[in-house]
């Protein structure tokens, strides 16, 4: 569910017109429902209920400090994957008993920072940065609570970009491998052995493959306790996906896996964390464009916006479909025609939809991409010296930039050309 719905025939967010915003800071731009991202998170917390847990926000998918205050404080924790997202996350107010650092390729200097401001854990993906985190944690005086990510070859039935548990991918170590891995842990000075972390992929629409990981993970548990292994936490991941139009069936409920959690994992009395992101924020933000012009083209109409795939890079990167609506609610029974809707970069990938049957629209109207809030600001760009997109948060009847639009002074003024030029 989200709270943009049309009202009095046009589009709002919780009870502000998006007209209103679009009006004030101008388009593109990113909007945010705070109701959304709270009822979001509260359907995993609750899906936890009667298990120690917490609910670590991924927040890659969408990192604005406002978003993370909101979440922080209603008692969420934080996953990152960066030097960065830890310094966002502490910005925003999130303690460091709060923050889950992972990644494949954390440095020395993003290791410190984080034992020095105070981690949850680090998810722990190779032995190589086993033996580092150990390293700079002894040279400060401290202990590293870590968990170890296994990749338990499980095909999460998913894009192939976003998919992270198969033995191809990346990411973590065999689980073949992890009973060595976790005696080399146990054996290091300024490590503390947690837990186990698992993560399969993104956008999952099926919970078999989180059962068969899960399975796993509950087996694999059993075998390092009897090798004297104090196991008391289980990173489960996130990746619950999110319907993205509104004809495809809806992906699993929240409810149903914590459900699953607690059929195959609840019975090792496991402090539990799972690391929603998509699924927080997707639904609640949109991205808000106008028509620039409808042209002729060929055999087709093509109807060109002032948001580009800088702007909203998922379209062109996966193949991803978003619905695309118009601020003002259609007429009932209006008859709908095919347009190629694209954005003004010099590319032909910067095509977000073709031959979308959509209301008839003309220069000047605003139309909306609906269930851009995740993975769609964080991920956008300068590119063609466009400003990057600004992000507007919504919260009953008011709304407030959470990040501006930089003006091309901005932009330009962080070039330096060298003196002998």
């Amino acid at each position: 569910m989200d709270h943009f719905l049309y009202r009095d025939g046009e589009l709002y967010a919780e009870d502000v017109p998006v007209a209103d915003i679009a009006a004030a800071v101008g388009t593109p731009f990113y909007l945010y429902s705070t109701a959304t991202l709270t009822r979001h998170y509260q359907l995993f917390d609750e899906a936890l209920n009667g298990m120690e847990h917490m609910v670590c926000y991924a927040m890659k998918a969408a990192s604005n400090q406002a978003i993370l205050k909101t979440l922080a404080d209603l008692g969420a924790g934080m996953d990152v994957v960066s030097g960065g997202e830890y310094a966002r996350a502490k910005a925003a107010g999130v303690p460091g008993d709060r923050i889950v650092f992972s990644g494949v390729g954390k440095t020395r200097p993003e290791i410190k920072a984080a034992l020095e401001g105070g981690i949850r854990q680090f998810n722990v993906e190779s032995e190589p940065e086993l033996a580092v985190i150990s390293e700079v944690a002894a040279s400060l005086g401290k202990i590293a609570p870590i968990t170890i990510r296994v990749n338990p070859d499980v095909d999460a039935k998913t894009h192939a970009k976003i998919a992270t548990g198969k033995s191809e991918n990346k990411f973590g170590i065999p689980i073949s491998k992890a009973r060595a891995v976790y005696a080399e842990a146990a054996s290091l000075p300024g490590i503390d052995v947690i837990g186990i972390d698992v993560h399969i992929g993104s956008q999952l629409t099926e919970l078999d493959p989180y059962e068969l990981a899960y399975q796993k993970v509950a087996e694999l548990t059993e075998q390092l306790r009897a090798d004297g292994h104090n196991i008391r936490r289980l990173d489960l991941g996130g990746g619950l996906g999110i319907p993205y139009t509104r004809t495809n069936q809806a992906p699993p409920l929240p409810s149903d896996y914590g459900a699953l959690i607690k059929r195959t994992v609840g019975h090792l009395g496991c402090e539990i964390e799972i690391e929603p992101g998509r699924l927080i924020a997707g639904n609640a933000g949109i991205l808000v464009s106008r028509v620039i012009y409808v042209k002729q083209g060929e055999g087709r109409q093509f109807l060109i916006l002032d948001g580009a795939m800088n702007d909203l890079i998922r379209p062109a990167m996966y193949d991803a479909h978003h619905d695309i609506v118009p601020i003002l609610e259609p007429a009932p029974g209006v008859e709908h025609q095919p347009y190629d809707v694209v954005g003004p970069v010099c590319e032909s990938g910067d095509t977000f939809a073709k031959n979308r049957m959509m209301p008839p629209l003309r220069a000047g109207d605003l139309v909306a991409f609906r269930s851009a809030g995740a993975y769609g600001a964080v991920m956008a760009s300068e590119y063609n010296t466009r400003p990057l997109v600004p992000e507007v948060l919504a919260k009953g009847d008011q709304f407030a930039v959470i990040r501006a639009r930089p003006d091309f002074d901005e932009i330009i003024n962080r070039d330096t050309i060298p003196p002998w030029l």
